[in-house]
């Protein structure tokens, strides 16, 4: 089943999202990880958080104005690609729900808001990145370690450069 984490992973590194759907975790202890997780808990601690609808978990969601508005807290805006992938992902799910939702990307870190609308590219980027998703989980292989510029910090690093 296809998850937002795995969209962030895909716009990413496809080799991650191989090595998830295979439930080989990154490296836990992984600073980086840690901090995220910790601006995740600690920040916007009077919505309601991690909400989860079947294959999505929803970091913040709240209503304004009869809309509902749905968050995807991340550390940095280093990764806007896949967070906007990942937002607009969950935003298409809910979609299907029959739930119009609007997305809001938060990097409080950054002190940065950044709001977000489903369109018809979004979703057409990501019904084919569903599709590319569920050929390399299918493959025996993982794709092979391809150096990008989010390898330094990388959870994986050792899985693919020791």
């Amino acid at each position: 089943m296809i998850t937002g984490t795995l969209i962030w992973y895909y716009h990413i590194c496809p080799r991650e999202v191989w090595l998830m759907s295979r439930q080989l975790t990154p490296w836990e202890e992984n600073p980086f990880i840690e901090l995220g997780r910790l601006i995740s808990q600690e920040s916007y601690e009077r919505d309601t958080k991690e909400v989860q609808i079947e294959n999505i978990v929803i970091d913040v969601i709240k209503t304004q104005d009869e809309e509902v508005i749905i968050g995807e807290v991340k550390k940095s805006s280093r990764f806007i690609k896949s967070a906007t992938m990942q937002l607009a992902f969950y935003l298409f799910k809910l979609k299907e729900y029959g739930i119009n939702a609007k997305g809001i990307l938060l990097f409080p870190k950054e002190k940065r808001r950044i709001p977000l609308s489903l369109t018809k590219e979004m979703e057409e980027e990501l019904n084919l990145a569903i599709d590319r998703i569920n050929q390399i989980i299918k493959s025996e292989t993982p794709p092979p370690a391809t150096k990008n510029k989010f390898c330094a910090k990388c959870g994986y690093r050792e899985f693919c450069w020791a």
